[in-house]
């Protein structure tokens, strides 16, 4: 199977709605003769197998009808996030070997000012699209579902960012592995509002309902009264969001009722339980946690959509996946004990692009490194306790970031925490806080300082809290913690 003939159902309904973006319904016909002609247009520039296309783009179907185009040109795609500067962008341009860059007009105004670019920047202007549909036909060629089809920057949320590479088999591993877990069927109708750049947003909201044959309602961006009358008026059935978005649906304290939601599932990083259960209330929905990386294409995890939901737990392996958790010398521990999440499977990636030793640390005797740091219930479920390289060793304790950061959000004056370790003379390293005022609140440092102190150890209560108004974000929602520090 072929990634940009990925439905499940071979003998589905070609005219049924596939895309549905600005008030214009795409069928899957026409999904497919898009696709094509985007594929044919490439060529007729000079693509050629192998060649690299990065796509900048918002939301929209054009994002699909590239990122598949290219695919099926023979091309890697690579995909950007949109929330880069110029620069970092080129960056990103040049450390992938693109050749072609599909984007619009801001974007292409603003890539032309960079020195030292040589790419073919294609404009999706109104004239590129006359273009578009007058491509001659496309030559293709059967590919190596093995050989790599996307490259897909991390976020990097501790170092620099780094291009996973993908392969269709990846891609359609993962696809599966969900549908496995799953009871969506065409009837659904998924919410596009994730960014399709991102692994998180591509996979669940656009791979997953293409394959099981469901619509997509596509937004461009994620504006919350738009998010609102989405799930209020659109027949959406699968939202999936990150834990930023539930936050602030959860401040605009909107009564709507949903009508034919059936499951919001959550990503990215992890939600407070505070939220996930005023959320609840709010909305009388339950949000579904689930846990996935870029180098895995992305899912790992998902607590059942159907069966026993743990809160705060990242839910059980997706069928084919495989998952351990291992000590600093690869001794498998038992449940309850905490060490670094690795993963077996059909979705992890082939390697870093141009990074040899990152891979070599990643990828060891076919299992993924993951970098996590979790434990397992009796019941084999998952529970992430934090990043290992963000692991703080304050006077020889260690403590995880994430248990303090939950602490935070439990006071009524703290809407979002990031903790971070700072050098220390003779403890090695001190615990600072950052913490961003809930709504209406002005937090009083002491008064956190003695809230803190009925839930955590003394060792784990930070010695530093700083006031922030916002906090550096990946697209995902996760932290920039590099920032931080």
């Amino acid at each position: 199977m072929e990634i940009h003939s990925i439905h499940r159902d071979n003998n589905q309904d070609v005219d049924r709605p596939a895309l549905l973006f600005n008030n214009v319904t795409v069928s899957y016909r026409e999904m497919e003769q898009n696709i094509e002609k985007y594929a044919g247009y490439l060529q007729s520039l000079g693509l050629k197998t192998g060649d690299r296309v990065a796509v900048a783009l918002s939301n929209c179907p054009e994002f699909i009808y590239s990122y598949f185009g290219v695919i099926r040109a023979g091309g890697v795609v690579v995909p950007l996030n949109l929330l880069q500067t110029p620069a970092e962008l080129a960056f990103m341009l040049n450390d992938s070997g693109s050749l072609f860059l599909i984007t619009n007009e801001t974007i292409g105004r603003a890539f032309s000012r960079l020195p030292g670019q040589s790419i073919k920047v294609v404009i999706l202007d109104e004239q590129c699209c006359k273009e578009i549909s007058a491509a001659p036909p496309l030559h293709f060629q059967k590919r190596d579902p093995e050989s790599v089809c996307s490259l897909l920057y991390t976020s990097g949320t501790m170092d620099q960012p780094k291009a996973v590479m993908l392969t269709q088999n990846n891609l359609i591993g993962n696809v599966k592995s969900m549908d496995d877990v799953s009871d969506f069927g065409p009837d659904d109708n998924f919410l596009a509002v994730l960014p399709m750049f991102h692994s998180f947003g591509w996979a669940t909201s656009v791979l997953l309902p293409l394959y099981v044959g469901c619509s997509i309602t596509i937004l461009d961006a994620f504006r919350p009264k738009e998010v609102l009358h989405a799930l209020s008026q659109k027949g959406i059935t699968v939202f999936c969001g990150v834990p930023s978005m539930f936050a602030v649906l959860l401040k605009l304290r909107r009564q709507a009722p949903f009508p034919t939601l059936r499951y919001a599932i959550s990503g990215g990083d992890s939600i407070s339980e505070e939220h996930m259960l005023s959320f609840e209330k709010t909305f009388s929905f339950p949000i579904i946690e689930g846990y996935g990386l870029s180098e895995a294409s992305p899912v790992v995890s998902l607590n059942p959509l159907k069966g026993i939901r743990k809160i705060k737990s990242v839910g059980l392996p997706l069928t084919g996946v495989e998952i351990k958790i291992v000590d600093e010398e690869d001794r498998e521990l038992p449940s309850g004990e905490i060490g670094e999440l690795i993963v077996r499977g059909a979705n992890v990636m082939k390697g870093y692009y141009n990074r040899e030793e990152e891979t070599r640390l990643a990828l060891k005797n076919g299992w993924l490194y993951t970098g996590d740091l979790a434990y397992l219930d009796h019941d084999g479920y998952i529970f992430i306790v934090g990043r290992k390289k963000e692991l703080i060793i304050t006077a020889g304790f260690n403590v995880y970031p994430g248990e303090v950061e939950d602490a935070l959000k439990a006071h009524q004056s703290v809407a979002e925490a990031a903790v971070i370790g700072v050098p220390h003379p003779v403890k090695g390293e001190v615990i600072k806080a950052f913490i961003i005022p809930a709504e209406g609140f002005t937090p009083d440092k002491y008064e956190l300082f003695r809230f803190l102190k009925g839930r955590l150890s003394i060792y784990k209560i930070p010695e530093i809290i700083e006031v922030k108004e916002e906090l550096p974000k990946g697209a995902s929602g996760k932290v920039l913690k590099r920032m931080l520090k």
